[in-house]
């Protein structure tokens, strides 16, 4: 399963944590009212172990705010980049998309 986000296909979306790796990589947070609607953007992030990254979120109250109904995790995992290369791919999304929890 994969889904396209500001031209950078990524992992997901899934329901929950429990298949994600805890790789590095470029997480992104969805949402959307119900299973026929299309997935909404509200957060993206990066971290070197997305998993613990994503379930000890400080901006999760931000998600809580944003969420239409359902939630969707996806990731771009990264392997071979450092956290530079991870920040180019969220700042490449990011000025793509308006709206988001957090800024970089």
């Amino acid at each position: 399963m994969s889904i396209t986000v500001a031209g950078h296909e990524a992992e997901g979306p899934y329901s929950n944590t429990s298949k994600l790796e805890n790789k590095s990589g470029v997480y992104l947070i969805l949402t959307r009212p119900d299973k026929d609607s299309k997935w909404k953007l509200i957060d993206v992030g990066e971290s070197k172990e997305v998993r613990d990254r994503i379930e000890d979120h400080d901006r999760e109250d931000c998600w809580d705010r944003k969420d239409r109904g359902l939630r969707g995790f996806a990731v771009i995992y990264t392997p071979g980049k450092q956290k530079e290369g991870r920040m180019e791919i969220e700042q490449d999304i990011r000025s793509k998309r308006s709206n988001l929890c957090g800024k970089r």
